[in-house]
């Protein structure tokens, strides 16, 4: 079972790098964030509700402690492509940007049964009235010639899990004639193009093959869960050409008391002598920490860190490596660091090198943890402010009640959420997001927190003693 799991993880692997390559071939490579970026991710549900930005930004935050991005969500749920157009100006560039991403296709196709037989004809119908739309955003868009866009293909509606809730016939290919018009129209305007839609539904097939219900999009088949958004994250890294680099790599000769390798790191005042190595260590970087609760959309939620078992985070983001050469290869060294026990490991293990990043107990990983947790909060609060403005564009602007908050607008929803589940469960933040002086506050409590985050999360200075376990 250990051997057909890590064969699987590597045909993921695999298929993934592919499906980065051939997207970037046909669009513009897709550059890393700089310094000073604000990045506003414009979508559906699967933005608006989704950890995927939030998951990216976190790698920022961590790998590059010095430079400070803005990552803002303007996901609303249900839209379509006609929706965000008349959301830009509001929603995108009255937010003054340097980058934006753009996806939709989930919602655009439809909820609807179809024969087989009258599946295409129905989908053909629905695909036309939503490019019409996206030819308009693409006008649009390139009126801000300043600003650098990147498309996202939808995720896939998952047509083969075995789950309970039965599936729409051909709707993702339905999806993959939008995200073809996406492409063309990145390569032709120059745009970024990223494909989470190939990606996903490769992991899904291979998980399938095991587990016939597997499905990275929970059972509604169109949301994924954490760890799906995870493995969005990972596709949108690599497009940006961010994998291989190293949270940090030592090595030192023991014998010879010689540094032989700090990558991304500075090492000082290192001393070695019979049984004992000391010295002190700054990475430039944090180790990347992947939380362990389960949540997001679906049942049985999954966590963020159960993308590990589906795609090589670990390999290409996030190997902070120890390696000590010439040590007693049978003889059981014990590391600490600032004074505290980490663990203990033969000579020969030192040899072949320790992962810190993987080891919860390190000062850098609780660092990075309380930085995990920080932006977790920060991501909270922006979760009200889009269920503010969910009701806003999906419910309000309909009846021609756009931003307008009055207390017999909020009796009208309250006894609309009767009928309406969305909006019952929506309406309590609703009452206090109405005010603009709850949203304002909500705002400024998150710029506080990023604020916070990009104070703690520079690395400190460590010393590290590696000795001979008694």
């Amino acid at each position: 079972m250990k051997l057909i799991s890590f064969f699987l993880r590597r045909l993921c692997f695999v298929s993934t790098i592919l499906v980065v390559i051939s997207g970037l071939a046909s669009g513009q490579r897709v550059l890393p964030f700089k310094n000073g970026d604000k990045v506003v991710f414009m979508g559906n549900s699967i933005t608006d509700g989704g950890h995927y930005h939030s998951y990216i930004w976190l790698y920022y935050m961590t790998h590059f402690p010095n430079m400070r991005i803005n990552i803002v969500n303007a996901g609303i749920g249900g839209d379509v492509c006609k929706q965000m157009l008349e959301r830009l100006d509001d929603e995108v560039f009255s937010k003054k940007p340097t980058v934006m991403t753009f996806t939709f296709g989930m919602n655009d196709t439809g909820y609807q049964y179809y024969a087989p037989a009258k599946a295409d004809s129905a989908y053909n119908a629905k695909v036309e009235e939503s490019l019409k739309y996206f030819k308009l955003v693409e006008a649009e868009l390139n009126k801000y010639s300043e600003v650098k866009k990147i498309m996202l293909a939808s995720p896939p509606y998952d047509e083969t899990s075995k789950i309970k809730f039965a599936p729409l016939v051909k709707k993702n290919a339905a999806i993959l004639r939008i995200v073809a018009e996406q492409q063309k129209a990145a390569k032709r305007n120059n745009w970024g193009f990223i494909d989470f839609n190939t990606p996903l539904l490769q992991i899904n097939r291979r998980g399938q093959q095991n587990d016939s219900t597997f499905t990275m999009e929970s059972p509604d088949r169109i949301h994924p869960s954490n760890d799906g958004q995870m493995v969005m994250a990972f596709t949108f890294l690599n497009a940006q050409g961010l994998a291989g680099r190293k949270v940090a790599d030592i090595s030192i000769n023991a014998k010879d008391k010689k540094v032989g390798k700090a990558e991304n790191c500075s090492l000082l005042n290192l001393t070695a002598g019979a049984g004992h190595i000391s010295f002190d260590y700054l990475a430039n970087s944090l180790p990347y920490p992947l939380d362990t609760i389960p949540g997001g959309f679906g049942k049985p939620a999954r966590s963020q860190s159960d993308a590990l078992k589906l795609i090589p985070f670990t390999d290409e983001y996030n190997q902070e490596i120890l390696v000590i050469k010439q040590l007693n290869s049978t003889a059981t060294y014990q590391l600490k660091i600032d004074n505290s026990f980490i663990g203990e490991w033969t000579g020969a293990g030192f040899d072949k090198g320790i992962n810190l990043a993987l080891i919860t107990t390190t000062p850098e990983y609780q660092q990075a943890l309380a930085v995990m947790h920080l932006n977790e909060e920060r991501w909270s609060i922006e979760r009200r402010l889009r269920e503010y403005y969910w009701i806003q564009y999906s419910i309000l602007k309909p009846k021609g009640l756009l931003f307008n908050d009055s207390e017999s607008t909020a009796d009208s929803l309250q006894k609309y959420g009767k009928k309406d589940f969305f909006v019952a469960i929506t309406f309590p933040t609703y009452q206090k997001a109405r005010f603009k002086i709850v949203r304002d506050a909500w705002q400024k409590e998150m710029v506080l927190l990023t604020d916070e985050i990009y104070g703690v999360n520079k690395p400190k200075q460590h010393h590290f003693e590696i000795t001979l376990s008694q």
